[in-house]
């Protein structure tokens, strides 16, 4: 049981990304869309960082007096602190989308936008 409580932060980015895509999936409501998507991002970027921890590892910073130091690699916080800034974009975004959807149909439920676009 220890074994498995081990690896708490695989369990965490499961739950996370199931409830993303759960809530991406059966939500109707834009908005709770988004938000799902959002939380699928944060899952994402929580297991990808997590896989990087080299125990042990410090910052590269090349010193004379330690030749045989392991370092870890800074590419990944790099990567993820693009996926970030890539992620608020693209709901910022999504939510101005939302906010023109709601203008034009008065709502942001799925089920009656599709509902008025079958009207014609």
């Amino acid at each position: 049981m220890l074994e498995l409580l081990g690896y708490y932060n695989y369990w965490v980015f499961a739950v996370l990304l199931m409830v993303g895509l759960y809530a991406v999936i059966t939500r109707g409501n834009l908005i709770k869309k988004l938000l799902g998507l959002s939380i699928f991002q944060s899952a994402v970027f929580l297991m990808y960082i997590t896989m990087d921890k080299v125990a042990g590892g410090t910052a590269p910073i090349l010193q004379p007096d330690a030749p045989d130091q392991l370092y870890s690699n800074p590419l990944p916080q790099v990567l993820i602190l693009t996926a970030i800034v890539v992620g608020v974009s693209t709901t910022a975004l999504g939510l101005a989308l939302v906010v023109r959807i709601r203008e034009t149909y008065g709502t942001v439920e799925e089920s009656e936008i599709y509902e008025q676009d079958s009207r014609g």
